[in-house]
């Protein structure tokens, strides 16, 4: 069963254009939007409407994980840009590379920037989960990139 959809917000010392930019920027994606104890790496990156996208998230170090979605130590995927609104919304279609059923099917993946007193809140909302993800480690994670976001533009 696929949740439905998730929310996770962080207030950012950042203006909205800033993050907007980060979040387009491909070294800077794959600095921030990893978990803790992962790496990432941008493969490819056409950041317009239709354009797309590949990342690998790895482990650190592995077999100190739960596992990767597309091998034992990495989780592959693409993105499809379907949105991109300057300085409030980005939206994407991520597909993970797995032969598990429970990673496969396209997740919505919204980004939105909300100017607020003292910064901007960022909020990441998925739609479509896999059931193969845990709604709470999806969280985690996200949380970890948040703040990773934060440490890089604060």
């Amino acid at each position: 069963m696929r949740c439905s959809a998730m929310q996770v917000s962080r207030i950012i010392k950042a203006p909205r254009a800033k993050l907007y930019a980060a979040c387009l920027d491909p070294e800077m994606l794959a600095r921030w939007r990893v978990p803790d104890k992962m790496t990432g790496t941008v493969h490819s990156f056409d950041p317009r409407v239709g354009g797309s996208y590949r990342m690998s998230l790895t482990y650190q170090h592995p077999g100190s994980g739960p596992g990767g979605k597309t091998n034992s130590d990495t989780d592959s995927f693409t993105g499809r840009f379907v949105a991109l609104m300057p300085d409030e919304k980005i939206v994407e279609i991520v597909e993970f590379e797995s032969d598990d059923p429970g990673y496969a099917g396209a997740m919505t993946l919204t980004t939105s920037f909300e100017q607020v007193p003292g910064g901007t809140n960022v909020t990441m909302t998925f739609e479509g989960l896999p059931p193969g993800i845990r709604p709470e480690d999806n969280e985690m994670g996200t949380r970890q990139s948040l703040a990773r976001l934060a440490a890089l533009v604060e």
